[in-house]
């Protein structure tokens, strides 16, 4: 497995895990109310679990078993992969965590503008490797 599939995987299961948390303190604050300021999770359980998680491993997993070239660079323009794995993690993490931080809506914003970035990003790198069976 390629060593960004492996970072990209991994971080997924991670964001897997700090969501499903999230979700389940949400879950039983809503039959034994704990505090009001646990609401506060609500974005990040959903942006975690989201782009953290399943966007991510899709990323990852798409690197990893996208035909290769038959010359190197055998997967492409690696670059733009590891560029799309840095934007969609600042962006998972500003969109979740700014809330929780007290952060402006702007921080927000500008985490949704790394997701997005990182979506083209990633498409860029992985359109050229989309190909019929038996060519280039």
């Amino acid at each position: 497995m390629p060593r960004l599939s492996a970072w990209m995987i991994r971080a997924s299961l991670i964001y897997l895990f700090t969501g499903f948390t999230f979700g389940a303190l949400l879950l039983y604050h809503k039959g034994i109310p704990i505090s009001a300021r646990l609401w506060g999770l609500l974005p990040a359980h959903i942006d975690f679990l989201l782009f953290g998680w399943i966007v991510q491993l899709v990323m990852g997993m798409a690197f990893w078993i996208l035909p290769r070239f038959s010359r190197e660079p055998r997967r492409g323009n690696v670059g733009l992969a590891w560029l799309a794995f840095a934007l969609i993690n600042a962006g998972v993490l500003l969109v979740g965590l700014a809330p929780l931080l007290g952060l402006s809506p702007a921080a927000s914003l500008l985490g949704r503008f790394a997701q997005a970035a990182a979506g083209l990003a990633f498409a860029g790198h992985a359109w050229p490797r989309v190909k019929a069976v038996g060519t280039g």
